[in-house]
């Protein structure tokens, strides 16, 4: 019977660890997917109009966006300043606000890649 528990228990706490440690494509919503395509493609446009009401429709801050979001394999500020979008890109950058050290290892990004 001691046996079957320990068994039970390693697999009850195996299971959460594995769960968490797939990577977060995997898990991927369609909705998520479509969510995050529309806030590059609106970062992309340099229209902080357009931009906002996206953002706003998908209950995102700025500052998320900012801190956890990547186009096509680069973060979001990167992706609109090589895209020309410098208004997008400075508003990114204002909403993280002043530099301080960050754990890079405990922030998971978001990564969506899609065609132009």
């Amino acid at each position: 019977m001691t046996k079957i528990k320990t068994t039970l228990i390693a697999f009850a706490t195996a299971v959460p660890v594995l769960a968490f440690s797939l990577p977060s494509q995997a898990a991927m919503s369609p909705y998520m997917k479509t969510a995050l395509v529309n806030v590059c493609q609106a970062a992309m446009s340099n229209k902080l109009i357009k931009f906002n009401n996206t953002a706003k429709s998908y209950n995102l801050k700025d500052k998320t966006i900012a801190l956890k979001v990547m186009c096509n394999g680069s973060d979001i500020i990167s992706f609109a300043e090589n895209h020309g979008a410098d208004k997008t890109a400075a508003k990114l950058q204002r909403s993280i606000g002043n530099v301080s050290i960050i754990d890079t290892a405990a922030i998971e990004k978001l990564n969506v890649t899609f065609t132009e």
